[in-house]
Order: C-alpha cells, then sequence, then structure tokens
C-alpha cells in the first residue's frame, strides 16, 4: 500500500515549490532518501531508489525549476550517490568543520548567557580544553556544569563544576565503589604508569591533565590527557609517545604484582589501533610510503562481505611483523622509564592510593623534586573506606561500612 508514495510526495513537493516560486526546499539528512544506488539488496525496484530517482528527475537542469533553490544536509555525503552531486542538481558542496579555538569560545559565550557563572569560570580555558568539540557538545557541557553544581548546592557554576562536567562527557560518570586493597593498590599502579611516563616523554601536545582510581565508564581507572591546542596533524613521534604511554600502564602494573591482568585491555586496543593505522595509512614504517589499509568496500554490505584485499599474504605478514615490532619496541621503552624513574613511580601510586585522584601539576612536582608541593583539594581516603564491605551472609552489617565521600 505504500508503493510509490515516497515518489509521488516529491513530485508533489517540488509542484507546490514551482507555485511558490521564488521559493527554497530544505532537505535534511538527504542521505535517508540520497544513498548510492545499486548496491544492497532490493534491486532497482527498492522504494527507497524510487524516491531517488524521482528526486533526480525533479532536479534535473532540463527542466523549468526557475526561482527553485534546493538545500540539502547531510553528514554523511561519502555515501550519497553520484548522480545527485552533478552540476545541475547540487553544483556547491559546503563543509562545515568543527569549530576552532576561537570559534569554541564564541559559541561559550553564546551559550553561558543562560547560566550564572562564578569568577572562577574561564571561556577562554575551556574552549582550550574542549578540542574536537560541536556546538551541541559545548551547549551540553554547560548544562551539565549546571546540573553538577545545582547537585553541590550552589548557586553558581564553578571552573570544578565544568571540569568534572567534561570528565563526565569524555570519559563517562564517576562511580563510587569499593575496593580491596589490592585490587586498589594494583589500579594505582597502573594509572601510575601512564601519568609517569606521559609526563617524562611529553612534548607539550598532550600535558597529563588528572589521574584517578576511581571509576569511570567500564575504566576502573584513567589518566586524563588534555591536548594544548587544536591538532591539524600527528607526526611519528608524538603516535610512538601515545604508545609508550598507552602500554605503559601494564609496565607499572607488574612492578607490583609481578603479573598482567585484563585492566590494559582498552590500551592495548588503543596502542594496536595506532600502530596499524601508522604502517598502513601513513607510511610510517619500513613498508615505506604505501596506503596497504586501502581495500575497496561495498558500502549497504557487510563490511567483510564486499571488502576486497588489495595486498599479498606475504605483505600482510610484514605488516602484521611491523605493527608488533613498534608496540614491543614502546613497551620496551616504557619499562626503562619506569625502571629509571621508580622512586616517582612508587610516590605517585602511593599518593593516588591516598587520594584517589591527583592532577597533572602534581604528578609532574613528584617527577621532578620527589614530593607533591601544590595543595590537594580534598581529604585522603578513611582507612575504612579502603575496606571490602562485608558480607551479610557472615554476619556483617554493610550499613556501618563508611563510604567514601
Amino acid at each position: 500500500m505504500f508503493v510509490g508514495v515516497g515518489a509521488s510526495r516529491v513530485r508533489d513537493t517540488f509542484e507546490q515549490a514551482r507555485k511558490a516560486a521564488p521559493s527554497i526546499i530544505f532537505i535534511d539528512e538527504i542521505d535517508a532518501v540520497g544513498r548510492q544506488r545499486g548496491a544492497g539488496v532490493g534491486g532497482g525496484h527498492d522504494e527507497r531508489e524510487q524516491t531517488l530517482n524521482a528526486l533526480l528527475v525533479e532536479m534535473d537542469g532540463f527542466d523549468g525549476n526557475e526561482g527553485v533553490i534546493v538545500i540539502a544536509a547531510t553528514n554523511r555525503s561519502d555515501v550519497l550517490d553520484s548522480a545527485l552531486l552533478r552540476p545541475g542538481r547540487f553544483d556547491r558542496q559546503v563543509h562545515v568543520d568543527l569549530p576552532d579555538l576561537r570559534g569554541r569560545e564564541a559559541v561559550l559565550t553564546v551559550h553561558a548567557k543562560r547560566f550564572q557563572l562564578g569568577a572562577s569560570v574561564d571561556l577562554s580555558r575551556i574552549a582550550r580544553m574542549t578540542s574536537g568539540m560541536a556546538g551541541a557538545d559545548l551547549s551540553n557541557l554547560l548544562n551539565e556544569s549546571a546540573l553538577h553544581a545545582a547537585r553541590k548546592n550552589r548557586e553558581k557554576v564553578e571552573m570544578s563544576d565544568v571540569e568534572e562536567a567534561r570528565d563526565k562527557i569524555a570519559f563517562g560518570r564517576e562511580r563510587k565503589r569499593l575496593f580491596d586493597e589490592k585490587d586498589r593498590k594494583a589500579t594505582a599502579y597502573h594509572e601510575a604508569g601512564h601519568a609517569v611516563v606521559q609526563v617524562l616523554i611529553d612534548d607539550g601536545s598532550f600535558p597529563l591533565h588528572k589521574v584517578t582510581i576511581l571509576p569511570r565508564g567500564r575504566a576502573l581507572g584513567m589518566a586524563m590527557y588534555l591536548p594544548s591546542k587544536d591538532l591539524l596533524g600527528y607526526s611519528k613521534a608524538q603516535l610512538l609517545d601515545l604508545i609508550c604511554s598507552a602500554m605503559a600502564g601494564r609496565v607499572g602494573e607488574r612492578v607490583i604484582t609481578g603479573d598482567i591482568s585484563s585492566g590494559a585491555s582498552s590500551d592495548i586496543k588503543q596502542a594496536t589501533r595506532i600502530a596499524r593505522q601508522m604502517v598502513c595509512d601513513w607510511g610510517m614504517s619500513d613498508l615505506g610510503p604505501v596506503a596497504w589499509g586501502e581495500n575497496s568496500e561495498t558500502v549497504f554490505l557487510g563490511r567483510e562481505i564486499g571488502r576486497t584485499q588489495t595486498h599479498s599474504d606475504e605483505t600482510a605478514k610484514r605488516i602484521d611483523a611491523a605493527v608488533t615490532g613498534i608496540i614491543a619496541e614502546q613497551t620496551a621503552r616504557a619499562e626503562r622509564l619506569i625502571s629509571a624513574n621508580a622512586q616517582a613511580h612508587r610516590a605517585v601510586a602511593e599518593a593516588l592510593v591516598e587520594y584517589e585522584t591527583l592532577e597533572g601539576i602534581h604528578v609532574t612536582e613528584i617527577v621532578r623534586t620527589g614530593s607533591i608541593q601544590t595543595p590537594i583539594v580534598g581529604n585522603p581516603v578513611p582507612p575504612l573506606a579502603r575496606e571490602p564491605r562485608p558480607d551479610a551472609a557472615a554476619g556483617g552489617d554493610p550499613s556501618t561500612v563508611p563510604t567514601p565521600a
């Protein structure tokens, strides 16, 4: 009963536009009807393709559509049918990039008018710490900041609320849960490994923002880096530093436990992804500047079904060896750095066990001077809060055990 309805509505829309000329037709999310034809199942009688065919006919330059302008928007221009983008239909393409530093500050200035901001809030600093965020993300950031301030019974939004909102958006909500002393210590040494190595090798591109053993999202702890500027590209040295820092967590954990755990799962995935892109996409290996990852894919079929490999099995082995070599080399580098700075690594881990969260400045001070110079906001974790919650079946009363603040 719905056959032909889409095409009929397209013809009716253009008929109304011609009657009301001069007029503008705006089609939002045009990829819903403008996807490439001939892919997937259904053949030429697919209902979506009939709608697209009607749209192509109506937009054809031979027809008398004087006074009718068609504007469309999509964030998937890569899947649009090539006939849509030919001159005479859509003559001009306007790419809207994410806002740069000045753009983010201007967007924040607009959205900040809806909130009462404290004296500590610095919009230029917020703009620097929100690289890669779109306008909607920035609006959401201030909304989350206001909600956090309200939960703390504040009348104004402070900078600490904005930083907490950013961490929540980027890494997930902070979850208060109790660990036994062994797990807390292992997590602290893991995150201290990330933090110490990052402070030692960073060239200023990814300064350490914060390190914590409080769970966020699905992670039991994390070291957070804050890009100092909008990054338009990465050098080979920067990418190797990122891999080294990612693998430092497992190395730091092995120092205290003498074993390895599944806690480094996301670190290994991140390191492997970067190393494979270095070899296959960016020509940063002995294989030379060749795009080994160039594979032809059918857009609407499964990625493996419609995939054609363009290199030999022998080359695939060389790619795997190059990726493995990069990760092994940076893991060994992380081991050397942590071994040479064992005292700082231990001090950062012990401070994490005591305070749960350290700012980047605190880790930097420990690495450079051996101790924390800047006061830490917050109190040490009470000893009882570190103990596991007693089992009710064993006669303990869970309500008598204090939880972390």
